[in-house]
């Protein structure tokens, strides 16, 4: 595959926060005014997963956002919205979602802003995104081949201990197949497939981690300010795996974020067809 040109680095200034971006966008410092836009449709999936040979079903809620040519998604713990967020926010102005939402819509609106202004497919075809196509096939192959091009963007040594910051099966065995020993961490399991203790304790693991892998739901549960300070004051990489938040993510990059793997909706496992995810990184590699 074709290296991407790295994504220019963003100000620590400019960007150092989620609510301080959310500010930005609405003062239109990104973009259109969100006060002169509205999102057309408000999705709520819930779903279940249970990937063959392993013993964790994963219990997945998601909130999205249609905004023009674009979605933005964002999951959320169960209970956190019900469905009839469907009813009563589509149609709504993106700026009162932006201000007044729960926060996994907030995120939502948020993501289907950035992309629109500015589509990952655009990104590739600019050549300051990866373009990776996730081969047809069972769950189990897509997850495989989607945690591989995660870890993919890890450049690290034999050893090197990595914080995984929200815990699936095949990403902790992508890890390991690139030399990498897995720091598992995630509120709602106990262990891994292969038995791996997993805590839940995030600030352990940043504070032993030489490299930190975080999902994009730590952008709705409000961890990701937490992460992205700490590992930006300890200097070690951030690679962001984001189906939740994907654009969000990637407006990290250059401060405190060095690598992205953005999936926007559908992700990859709503679909047995072929799908595509974008990999971002930044100057200085991840």
């Amino acid at each position: 595959m074709t290296q991407p040109t790295p994504a220019p680095a963003v100000s620590p200034s400019t960007v150092t926060t989620v609510d301080g971006l959310i500010t930005a966008v609405l003062a239109g410092e990104h973009g259109p005014l969100p006060s002169a836009l509205v999102a057309t449709s408000v999705f709520w999936i819930h779903h279940g997963t249970r990937l063959a040979g392993g013993d964790t079903t994963y219990l997945n809620q998601y909130v999205l956002v249609r905004l023009g040519g674009s979605f933005g998604g964002c999951a959320f713990e169960a209970g956190e919205i019900d469905p009839s967020v469907c009813r009563d926010s589509s149609g709504t102005p993106l700026d009162a979602l932006l201000r007044e939402a729960p926060r996994p819509l907030r995120i939502a609106a948020l993501d289907a802003y950035l992309s629109e202004i500015r589509p990952h497919r655009v990104a590739a075809a600019a050549d300051t995104a990866e373009a990776v196509t996730l081969p047809a096939g069972t769950p189990e192959v897509r997850a495989k081949a989607r945690d591989a091009a995660i870890a993919g963007l890890l450049d690290i040594g034999q050893g090197a201990v990595v914080g995984l910051i929200g815990v699936v099966n095949p990403l902790v065995a992508a890890i390991r197949a690139r030399g990498g020993e897995p720091l598992p961490c995630d509120f709602n399991l106990k262990a891994t497939q292969w038995g791996d203790p997993v805590t839940d304790d995030m600030h352990a693991v940043l504070d032993r981690a030489e490299a930190v892998v975080a999902t994009g739901m730590t952008l709705s549960n409000g961890s990701f300010d937490t992460i992205l300070e700490r590992c930006r004051s300890r200097g070690i990489p951030l690679i962001v795996y984001a189906q939740s938040g994907s654009a969000v993510a990637r407006a990290f990059l250059g401060s405190g974020v060095t690598a992205v793997s953005a999936e926007p909706f559908p992700f990859s496992q709503f679909s047995a067809e072929e799908t595509t995810l974008y990999r971002y990184r930044t100057a200085g590699g991840a």
